[in-house]
């Protein structure tokens, strides 16, 4: 049974298998899609942006080409004339509107993604509810970490991720006594003093 194993045993073996380094490579991959994914979007916000200008440089042309004609020409050609400028005005005019809603499309589809990015930086790297509650039913280690904490043991890792600090709260005494573990020390000791000490 896991409580007849040794605490000692059993942090150990915690700390070998703790690992999280498939979770931060997988944010990172996130992170690599959503930094390319916004790199594309403002790629083509710049060349629709490009496009525009430069019929609005063609329609300026053209309006001037227009009036140098209409003072030139007559009315018949100045006419025909008219009717071709329209034209390319209400083509320019379509050009622009569809520029435009691909602009919002675009827009929307990076506040879309902003939206799932801010939806993974709020599951953690340890994913969703469900996802945790799956790994907790697998993980040895988080059963080993969860035995300890219902006796009365917290197990705390240092900046390296090693865990060599053990709080123990004693609630019939209302004692807390916090134990540095030393690799000098045997499993053997540390086993007994935490048992006398929840005593």
């Amino acid at each position: 049974m896991l409580f007849d194993e040794d605490p000692a045993m059993l942090v150990q073996s915690t700390m070998a298998n703790f690992h999280i380094d498939t979770d931060k490579i997988a944010i990172g991959r996130i992170n690599e899609s959503l930094s390319t994914l916004q790199q594309a979007r403002d790629l083509r916000i710049r060349e629709a942006e490009s496009a525009l200008k430069k019929l609005s440089r063609n329609f300026a042309t053209m309006s001037q080409q227009h009036s140098e004609t209409v003072s030139s020409q007559s009315s018949t050609d100045h006419a025909s004339q008219i009717v071709e400028l329209d034209t390319q005005k209400f083509r320019a005019a379509k050009a622009a509107s569809d520029l435009e809603i691909e602009g919002e499309r675009l827009e929307q589809e990076g506040e879309g993604l902003k939206s799932r990015l801010h939806d993974l930086e709020v599951e953690g790297v340890e994913g969703d509810n469900m996802a945790r509650a799956k790994r907790e039913m697998d993980d040895p280690t988080i059963l080993k970490l969860k035995v300890y904490r219902s006796l009365g043991i917290d197990v705390e890792a240092d900046s390296t991720g090693n865990y060599n600090k053990a709080v123990i709260r004693n609630h019939q005494k209302g004692d807390v006594h916090v134990i540095n573990v030393d690799p000098k020390f045997s499993k053997f000791f540390y086993s007994n003093y935490f048992w006398q000490t929840m005593r």
